[in-house]
């Protein structure tokens, strides 16, 4: 103890020069004695050790510890136990350099400062210079809005498919999330067009509330915006090149069926599934597109009743994760009455009755991949 005693004096000494350097030495020498023979040492004495030198930097005065946590925060040989120390402080003055820029942290070391530490730790770990998934998905999960804005907009930070849906959602109420969110490089293409069509209602209810006389001149022009927007992300969308080359090479060889449409549901694959069911409904890409997103089934079951789909394929296009419908039991069975009612016929009639008020409103050059599918974009079916 005399030793321990000595040295944190040394660290507490404010009248030396050199002085951040010389406690930092003092400090690592410290974190030395701790982890002198660790390889000797279980994981539990490990653990304990980290614990114990917490408390022996808790002792240090907080003016001392943000000097030294910003001085080692840019160090990529700082001593790892001396690092977690201070990303554990309950001082976010003194956690967050290293939580924001400490190389010496692993991502097990950022889960369970995320996963335990309140909304200043969260904000530091947002503007790391990368942030792995599994990272992402706890600051997404616990924090406040300025934390999810802060993650939204990094550029090195990734997101999983779950983490997406998540943003997208809280987005239909956060024009600023929608809008970090839906500049954002990696996004999902599918997650990209549920964000549109969020937006896109928030813009029309702001606009109608002040010119309700525009009704119908407001949803056709905010539908223009997204039908060409849209376009763009598309054209430019390798896994929907991908998927438009496959389905067109199988309605070539004449093997493109239902079939098609089912798998590609059930493997969670969006573009594959909205490229097929377009081509066998005869109906526009954008329609099928929106049918798979849109969180009524009612207008999935229509396209796909059109493509002569059985209701097992109709199923799996509900349950695609593309559209986070989360539907019950209840809910499909109820889904099921509706859709076995429906005749093929009048799914047809729907389609073209859409297709034709589309067919008034604009003509989009986009060229279709079935003979018989329109180039023109459709509205979206309520």
């Amino acid at each position: 103890m005399t030793m321990f005693s000595s040295l944190i004096n040394e660290i507490q000494d404010t009248t030396v020069s050199g002085l951040t350097k010389r406690q930092l030495r003092a400090l690592t020498r410290i974190a030395n004695l701790f982890v002198a023979g660790s390889g000797r040492h279980s994981k539990k004495q490990i653990e304990l050790f980290d614990e114990v030198f917490k408390a022996l930097v808790a002792v240090i005065e907080l003016e001392t510890r943000v000097r030294l946590a910003r001085y080692i925060a840019t160090m990529p040989d700082a001593p790892a136990t001396l690092v977690r120390a201070f990303a554990f402080d309950e001082a976010v003055a003194v956690a967050a350099p290293v939580l924001s820029q400490s190389t010496a942290l692993s991502d097990s070391d950022l889960v369970a400062n995320a996963r335990t530490q309140g909304q200043g730790h969260l904000q530091a770990i947002a503007h790391r210079r990368t942030i792995s998934e599994v990272i992402t998905e706890i600051l997404i999960e616990r924090g406040e809005p300025i934390v999810v804005h802060t993650v939204a907009k990094n550029a090195g930070a990734r997101f999983s498919d779950g983490s997406f849906r998540e943003l997208v959602a809280r987005a239909g109420d956060d024009a600023q999330l929608a809008l970090q969110v839906g500049m954002r490089q990696d996004i999902p293409r599918h997650h990209f067009l549920k964000l549109l069509e969020t937006a896109s209602a928030s813009v029309r209810a702001k606009i109608l509330a002040a010119n309700p006389q525009f009704a119908d001149a407001v949803q056709s022009a905010v539908t223009e915006v997204i039908d060409d927007i849209n376009l763009e992300i598309r054209n430019k969308s390798p896994d929907h090149a991908k998927a438009k080359s496959r389905v067109k090479r199988l309605q070539n060889w004449h093997e493109l069926g239902e079939g098609n449409v089912h798998a590609a549901a059930r493997l969670q694959n969006f573009e594959q599934a909205a490229m097929a069911l377009s081509v066998l409904a005869c109906c526009p890409i954008e329609m099928a597109e929106r049918a798979i997103l849109n969180e009524n089934p009612g207008v999935v079951q229509v396209i796909a009743k059109a493509a002569g789909c059985s209701w097992a394929t109709v199923k799996a296009l509900l349950l695609m994760t593309a559209a986070d419908r989360r539907m019950s039991e209840k809910d499909l069975a109820r889904a099921r009455e509706d859709f076995e009612r429906l005749e093929t016929r009048t799914a047809k009639r729907v389609l073209e009755f859409y297709h034709n008020e589309r067919r008034n409103v604009r003509t989009i050059a986009s060229p279709p991949v079935a003979q018989g599918a329109s180039a023109n974009s459709a509205a979206v079916m309520g």
